[in-house]
C-alpha cells in the first residue's frame, strides 16, 4: 500500500510506501506558527520510503528541525529532524487523510484550552458574497504524476 498526497496547487506530489510509522498531533508553538492553526497532524515514514515529484522548499524552524512546504502555494508538507531517519508528512496533505488517525500527541501543555469546546459550536453555512459560484483551484489526487 502506498500513501499519496501533495500541495494545494499540485506542483508537489509525494508517494510514501507502507508500512508507516506513528501518526500524531503536535500542539507546540512551532507547529502552531508553521500551520497558522492550533496544532499539526502528521504521519511518519522512514525517509527512504518517500519519493517526490519535485522537492519541497525547506525552512529550518530550529537548529534540529526543517519543515518542507510548497514555495508556490505555501502548503506545509513535512517535519523532519535534520539527519533523522524519519520524515513526518502533514496528515491532511494526503489524498485520503481518513486512512490515518492520530495515535498520540506531543506537547499537550501548549494545547489551546478552547479546542475541547469545538464540538459544541453551532454550525453555520459559509456566508460570503458569491460563494454559490466559488471555483476551487486546489488540485486533488493527481495519482498520474510519476516519481
Amino acid at each position: 500500500m502506498a500513501f499519496t498526497g501533495g500541495c494545494q496547487c499540485g506542483k508537489i506530489r509525494y508517494r510514501a510506501e507502507a508500512p508507516r510509522d506513528r501518526a500524531s498531533v503536535c500542539y507546540c508553538r512551532m507547529c502552531q506558527k508553521a500551520s497558522g492553526a492550533p496544532f499539526m497532524a502528521f504521519v511518519r515514514f522512514p525517509v527512504a520510503q518517500v519519493s517526490w515529484s519535485s522537492e519541497p522548499a525547506y525552512f529550518g524552524s530550529s537548529n534540529l528541525v526543517e519543515r518542507g512546504f510548497c514555495r508556490d502555494c505555501g502548503t506545509p508538507l513535512t517535519y523532519h529532524q535534520i539527519d533523522g531517519e524519519y520524515i513526518s508528512i502533514t496528515l491532511n496533505s494526503l489524498d485520503n487523510p481518513a486512512l490515518v488517525q492520530p495515535e498520540m500527541s506531543f506537547t499537550a501543555e501548549a494545547r489551546a484550552e478552547w479546542l475541547g469546546r469545538l464540538e459544541a459550536l453551532p454550525c453555520a453555512d459559509l456566508d460570503m458574497p458569491g460563494s454559490d459560484g466559488i471555483v476551487s483551484y486546489q488540485r486533488e489526487g493527481q495519482e498520474s504524476t510519476s516519481f
